[in-house]
């Protein structure tokens, strides 16, 4: 494994230790540098990645790292709000690319995952109507990338099932999982908003949280699966 990224790792893990623990220094110390390891990995590598395609990945790390930051305190709703549009633009970032690379909208990629949508926002208008317009605005973002990264055009040589491409020893196959990732992540942080009451579930859950979102950034932020096409 190239450095960066195992140094991704570790930061990754002292994160959800902080978040599990509640030490809040721990995640102000390790969480801002997650991105910025990835983002290194990909500008130093020599994997052949377009130059369109390589500034996109870093813009969406660099997103992705203001949005890491406000979210450090995830109970409060401004910085929520706030990390939910440097987020979205990400995600968007994350979908232009996998469009330039030929993946488009599929009727079994797109059906489940409009549909998870449209529970998370009904769920939302009634327990936190304040907080449903922008975060269901995300979701689209969201929503729009996982239903690109899981396109069987991204891996032509994967298994597809049930509208995600099987995960194999290429690094794109892969990306579909990592999107997968992501949306359990993000589900994760509505349910932990609308249900979570006590302190160690909520520090359960937001280590769940970070866990599945540093695996979804590993995976989707790999070089090896940015080649190509």
């Amino acid at each position: 494994m190239r450095p960066l990224r195992a140094g991704f790792l570790v930061a990754t893990a002292v994160t959800v230790a902080g978040a599990l623990t509640g030490r809040d220094r721990l995640q102000w110390v390790a969480k801002p540098l997650m991105m910025p390891l990835l983002a290194a990995d990909i500008a130093s590598s020599t994997a052949e990645i377009a130059p369109v395609e390589r500034t996109l990945l870093l813009g969406s790390l660099g997103a992705a790292t203001v949005g890491d930051v406000l979210l450090i305190e995830p109970d409060d709703d401004r910085r929520l709000v706030a990390g939910a549009s440097s987020f979205a633009v990400m995600q968007t970032g994350y979908a232009a690319l996998w469009w330039r690379r030929g993946a488009r909208p599929r009727v079994n990629t797109a059906v489940p995952r409009l549909l998870a949508w449209a529970g998370a926002v009904g769920l939302l208008r009634a327990k936190a109507p304040a907080l449903a317009v922008p975060l269901s605005a995300y979701g689209l973002t969201l929503g729009s990338a996982a239903v690109l990264a899981s396109d069987p055009v991204l891996a032509p040589g994967a298994d597809n099932v049930a509208g995600l491409n099987v995960p194999g020893a290429d690094p794109r196959s892969r990306l579909g999982v990592g999107a997968l990732l992501f949306t359990i992540s993000d589900g994760l942080i509505v349910a932990r908003r609308l249900f979570a009451r006590g302190q160690r579930s909520r520090r359960v859950l937001e280590a769940i949280i970070l866990a599945t979102y540093g695996g979804a950034q590993f995976l989707l932020a790999d070089p090896e699966a940015h080649t190509g096409g």
